[in-house]
């Protein structure tokens, strides 16, 4: 079960006709009115990405935009595995792999691929080149449901370490942003003997409870901490609702493509409507809304958690409109941090908002690893 196959997307005509015909049927909420965001993703939202869906949304060309890249699946741990391989025209380029956010795909990394894996060809120098692996994690996407429990970003880690291996890389460097940024230095924890380093997005780090913590910080990390406070009294619905009871929103997101688009553009709403309209079609057409949902429910309840920091070298990218990460905090958990940057541009996806700023951040980390 150690072969790689190669993976072409292909979604049966049948599965867009049905989309269609659920969509066209669609049963709207009410909304208070003036209720504005205030509630959540309103309805005026909603209707609006709906009617592009349904009238002005093209499944095919974006099918087509992921067929462009290099695709294969493997079979890790029992697990059907998914992942972009576009390797560098540079013969010494790097290997890097790159995990994506919860509720993204392999998508979220579209616009770096280009810059990252041939620089020449962007304007950049060729020595900071890298063969890209992009997978989709398990549970997620083209990599397919999950069938048994424990795939939590432990496991995850483990199996790509071994999705590296299986592609005959000895040294690599990690990426990851959200959900990818959980994973990425678990990757550096069981590998340190082939990672040379780790870069996120988000380190997600919280107050200890230590008053001699809070000392300790800057004053500039003060409004750091109130967004953690904001964000643990008032955000995080999803991380709630999927680390507690994952199986019960899977029934309505399985049913419901409208459903499954509500849930996802709130946290994606900021994106191209096409880009969001493409991650919630992957979601749906794959029916991978529950599986991914477990994801949560899985770290949350994690029996083998691994004890002590990570020590292989690590770097942050932190951009404005995002997370913001607290370096004191990261120290207790992460030995090693080398790279430390907050960016007053870009989102939780800064790979498609600000492409630029994180390529050049990624190349500068591991120019001399």
């Amino acid at each position: 079960m150690t072969d790689i196959r190669e993976f072409t997307v292909d979604i049966p005509q049948a599965d867009l006709d049905d989309l269609a015909q659920r969509l066209a049927r669609t049963r709207f909420t009410d909304e208070l009115p003036g209720a504005g965001e205030d509630y959540g993703v309103p309805l005026d939202r909603v209707r609006e990405l709906v009617e592009r869906w349904r009238n002005g949304y093209d499944w095919r060309a974006w099918e087509k935009r992921l067929n462009a890249y290099p695709q294969f699946t493997t079979t890790i741990d029992g697990q059907n595995v998914h992942f972009l391989h576009v390797r560098s025209p540079e013969p010494d380029a790097t290997p890097l792999i790159l995990t994506h956010s919860w509720p993204g795909s392999v998508l979220d990394l579209f616009e770096v691929i280009g810059p990252l894996s041939d620089p020449r060809a962007h304007g950049g120098n060729p020595g900071d080149a890298f063969h890209l692996v992009i997978p989709s994690i398990p549970g997620f996407a083209f990599s397919g449901r999950t069938t048994e429990k424990g795939w939590n970003r432990y496991r995850v880690a483990r199996a790509w370490a071994e999705l590296m291996r299986r592609l005959g890389y000895e040294r690599y460097g990690v990426h990851g942003n959200d959900a990818g940024s959980l994973i990425s230095p678990e990757v550096g924890r069981v590998d340190p003997a082939h990672v040379t380093g780790v870069h996120v997005t988000q380190v997600f780090a919280f107050p200890s409870g230590d008053p001699a913590e809070f000392a300790e910080l800057s004053s500039s990390d003060g409004p750091r901490v109130q967004f953690m406070q904001w964000w643990n009294e008032n955000g995080g619905a999803h991380d709630k609702m999927q680390s507690l009871a994952p199986q019960t929103i899977a029934h309505a997101l399985a049913d419901s493509p409208v459903g499954q688009l509500a849930w996802s553009a709130q946290l994606l709403g900021s994106l191209d409507p096409d880009l969001l309209l493409t991650n919630v079609s992957i979601y749906w057409f794959t029916n991978t809304a529950g599986s991914a949902a477990r994801l949560y429910f899985e770290d949350r309840h994690a029996s083998a958690v691994p004890d002590g920091p990570t020590t292989v070298p690590l770097g942050l990218s932190n951009f404005k409109f995002d997370f913001q990460s607290v370096r004191r905090f990261a120290e207790r958990e992460h030995a090693n941090i080398v790279s430390w940057k907050y960016h007053d541009e870009g989102s939780h996806y800064s790979a498609l908002d600000a492409p630029d700023t994180l390529v050049a951040d990624i190349r500068e980390f591991f120019r001399d690893r």
